[in-house]
């Protein structure tokens, strides 16, 4: 891992740490206060914003998203899905990612797959309604509202686009004024082009030993992700948000409450997750029960928690992605910096006492694909 940089606060005190570089050939150091993206942390903001109008009375969860977007999401399923079913991942739309980066569609298949769309979408300008329609048209993951849920991008995206047809604004720039700022973060953006302002991270991309040495991907650009995964910020942020949100000042404590009702989904790299609305619950047995998010880009991770009781945090960002190489069925092999993380998480989210149990269930929130 060529760079990891945390911030973790425990009941009012706080500390920040760095190790590594920030650039492999220069030997940049990477520092505790970087900008960095963090994919689909993302998700989190997007939620709370779909909360907000649920508050005004502009969405109803348990509404057709076809009664507000009949032209993207049209027919039966327009009808069956719910906004809810798009926030807690139980719609059945599949993750677009595969069809949008055609190189990637012979995962977990080894010989079948390449990072050449990689390389092909650095600049390319995708269009919400294109990928929503390429969730829209692969095969379904389950029927609407299943007791389970499959993780995808697609509802997101459809999300992003229902706040723009309720707000009439750009589904970033109402996350911006009203998520963002409203939770006095400084240094949070979902940037408009390729490049990130400001101090960062380069961001390095292994895909699971294919790239050998891992390539950078610092400069790229969101249009892949939008509101689903294309934010970036800092720890310091990260932690701000989650303090602000899990008390009740982003969004009500009804809404906080909806938010936090959870049920099982498959996460893109094939574990389950206990996933509310736009936000993952970690239960650590022998320490706590934490809420936040994990994300990942091509070249960069970050998993955000927070204790239930508001006293503990842990924001962490890695600069180099899928480091484990996979065995001839496509399953990830073990590597030292898995254990390294693990340990990292423990001792990060619970006393000295409960850091060795939570070293396994904190490591299940980190994602391996974006």
């Amino acid at each position: 891992m060529p760079g990891v940089f945390a911030e973790v606060r425990d009941s009012g005190r706080t500390w920040r740490g760095a190790s590594g570089v920030a650039d492999v050939t220069t030997g940049r150091p990477v520092r505790a206060d970087m900008k960095h993206r963090v994919g689909s942390i993302a998700k989190t903001f997007t939620a709370a914003a779909v909360m907000q109008q649920v508050e005004q009375g502009r969405i109803r969860l348990d509404a057709p998203i076809g009664d507000h977007l009949p032209h993207l999401v049209p027919g039966e399923r327009g009808r069956k899905i719910t906004v809810r079913m798009l926030l807690n991942h139980t719609s059945g739309i599949p993750d677009y990612i595969v069809y949008a980066f055609p190189s990637l569609q012979g995962f977990p298949s080894l010989p079948d797959m390449s990072s050449k769309s990689l390389d092909e979408n650095r600049f390319r300008e995708f269009r919400p309604a294109e990928l929503i329609e390429l969730g829209l048209t692969a095969p379904p993951t389950g029927e609407p509202g299943g007791p389970t849920g499959v993780y995808s991008n697609t509802n997101y995206i459809i999300l992003g686009q229902l706040l723009e047809r309720v707000t009439g604004m750009k589904a970033e720039a109402y996350i911006t004024r009203n998520v963002i700022e409203r939770a006095g973060l400084r240094h949070t953006e979902f940037p408009a082009g390729p490049r990130i302002r400001g101090p960062h991270s380069r961001m390095y991309e292994s895909f699971f030993g294919l790239l050998d040495p891992p390539r950078d991907y610092s400069v790229y650009t969101n249009s892949w992700v939008g509101p689903s995964a294309g934010l970036v910020s800092t720890m310091e942020d990260l932690n701000r948000f989650y303090a602000e949100l899990l008390d009740g000042r982003i969004v009500s404590r009804s809404s906080l409450a909806q938010m936090q009702q959870t049920l099982p989904v498959r996460a893109l790299d094939g574990s389950t997750v206990q996933y509310g609305l736009g936000l993952h619950e970690v239960d650590v047995p022998g320490c706590a029960t934490f809420w936040g998010h994990d994300g990942s880009a091509w070249g960069a991770g970050a998993m955000s928690l927070t204790r239930a009781d508001g006293k503990r945090q842990m924001s962490v960002a890695i600069n180099m992605m899928r480091w484990n190489e996979l065995d001839s069925a496509g399953r990830p092999q073990p590597h030292p910096i898995d254990a390294a993380l693990k340990s990292l998480y423990g001792r990060a989210m619970c006393d000295d006492d409960g850091a060795r149990a939570a070293e396994g269930r904190a490591a299940q929130a980190t994602a391996t694909r974006p």
